[in-house]
């Protein structure tokens, strides 16, 4: 059977993550609490972000602004979006 939990993003039961995505308490609340359909939509932003605004993972800086940017789009706040990005048409 599929786990379940009630996605902060999406304030429904949807599909849980397989396994929390970072170690530590913070891995776990993002385990009990996220999506895995929240999980990919961020990650796939995120990915985004990371490219189009030129971020780099060795800066700390750049690591806090995403934690932030994270909790932001989970809590479904105005969070940042890539500059220009204009979604492919269907």
């Amino acid at each position: 059977m599929t786990r379940t939990v009630m996605c902060r993003k999406y304030k429904e039961e949807l599909e849980s993550l397989d396994r929390p995505p970072y170690p530590g308490e913070k891995g776990q609340v993002i385990y009990d609490t996220i999506s895995k359909k929240a999980w990919t939509e961020w990650t796939n932003h995120q990915t985004m972000l990371i490219n189009e605004k030129h971020l780099s993972l060795m800066d700390p800086s750049t690591r806090e602004f995403l934690q932030q940017e994270m909790q932001k789009f989970m809590d479904g706040e105005d969070y940042e979006k890539a500059e220009g990005y204009v979604p492919p048409s269907k």
